[in-house]
């Protein structure tokens, strides 16, 4: 595809490339005591640092955030409603502690309970039942309800993820990665109803008062999500999401020692974040970056634009030399259809491309009249030849 490389000057408005740069300096991430992490920011994507991030682990617990994401995925499609009332199975409530070692929400055999209440025992009591009770509403079974959360990880790019039961009791077949699971929170945080659940700090349910695991809730106010987990063989886990200035961070321990450890090593994780690092909002969805000339058309331009958001993560102090260029078709010809590609987008910092996204037309452009085509294409021609 030809281009006119066009290095339009897009400057940042409020961060012009002709500012005099401030030094920046990054030290090195901190080393973390578990056995793989990853920082994340949520709205770019950007990993700050990782280690292992890709190893195939037992997730334990933190196989409720996909129960509570397809039950999310559900509620957002109209699916099922909070209201909905589910009637406790034997085998949801067999997940009694005497038997499996569990966390619950103590829900009883034959009892009616709403579909919402059941998805604050998954996220604030990590009831195990409750896990069983929703899979089963959704899905017929276990299994059924199992290769629909496989379904969806395939869909999120989970890539080492594969589950065999909704709530993380150890299975040799079920593992996730600190990847995936940041790769999930990020989708989680796509539903804020429902994520706002992540942020309670305790549940009642049939007398019995039960306080989130998270306990970062209570000492770091910029936490308001996801969820722990542990068995003895996946160790202390810990998915959390913090908010501080506009900017948000995912952060995933998985093998740590202990509780304490894993809230320790997540604060030091998003301590360096948010010290060393910045996200902008560089570009919104369907604003007009440049015009271009239609030929042939009903309207002689058309606006061009960003189809997705844009975000970007980089080093604080450095976004005064951002770069971004434009590339645009030579020749746009009617009929121009609103979302088609017609060039690229890119931005660069310290001459390293950062970004690179496509330019799509923001709005339709019908063919012209035949007497507009007949003189565009006769112009065309004289073009083509004078550019010979």
């Amino acid at each position: 595809m030809s281009y006119t490389k066009r290095l339009l000057a897009l400057l940042f408005m409020l961060f012009p490339v002709w500012a005099a740069a401030q030094p920046s300096l990054i030290p090195a991430p901190p080393q973390i005591a578990a056995k793989a992490w990853i920082l994340m920011d949520a709205d770019s994507g950007e990993v700050i640092t990782e280690h292992r991030a890709d190893e195939r682990l037992p997730p334990a617990s933190l196989t409720k955030l996909m129960t509570s994401y397809v039950l999310s995925y559900w509620l957002e499609n109209g699916q099922v409603a909070n209201d909905d009332i589910v009637t406790i199975s034997k085998n949801a409530w067999a997940q009694n502690p005497v038997f499996k070692g569990s966390s619950l929400m103590w829900l009883e055999v034959g009892k009616q309970v709403s579909l919402g209440e059941l998805h604050r025992g998954i996220v604030v009591s990590s009831g195990n039942d409750a896990t069983v009770a929703v899979a089963e509403y959704i899905a017929g079974s276990e299994k059924s309800f199992a290769e629909v959360m496989n379904q969806h990880a395939y869909q999120l790019g989970m890539e080492n993820t594969h589950f065999t039961n909704s709530h993380g009791l150890p299975h040799e077949d079920q593992y996730s990665s600190a990847r995936d699971m940041a790769l999930l929170a990020k989708a989680i945080l796509g539903y804020p109803a429902e994520y706002a659940l992540y942020s309670e700090k305790e549940f009642t349910y049939n007398g019995i008062r039960q306080t989130n695991r998270n306990r970062l809730l209570w000492s770091d106010p910029s936490v308001d999500g996801l969820k722990t987990g542990h068995t003895e063989a996946s160790g202390y886990c810990l998915v959390a999401s913090a908010e501080r200035e506009g900017m948000r961070l995912i952060s995933v321990v998985m093998g740590t020692k202990s509780e304490s450890a894993r809230e320790r090593e997540t604060q030091r994780l998003l301590a360096y974040g948010f010290r060393f690092f910045e996200t902008h909002h560089l570009y919104t969805s369907g604003t007009e970056l440049s015009t271009s000339r239609v030929w042939k058309g009903a309207a002689d331009s058309v606006s061009l634009g960003v189809k997705d958001e844009v975000h970007l993560t980089i080093p604080r102090g450095k976004h005064k030399e951002l770069e971004a260029a434009l590339s645009v078709d030579d020749v746009l010809t009617a009929p121009i259809s609103e979302g088609q590609e017609y060039g690229e987008l890119v931005v660069s910092l310290d001459g390293e491309e950062l970004v690179r996204t496509p330019l799509v037309a923001l709005q339709n452009v019908e063919e012209g009249g035949i007497l507009k085509r007949l003189w565009d294409a006769i112009v065309l021609f004289v073009l083509n030849l004078i550019g010979r």
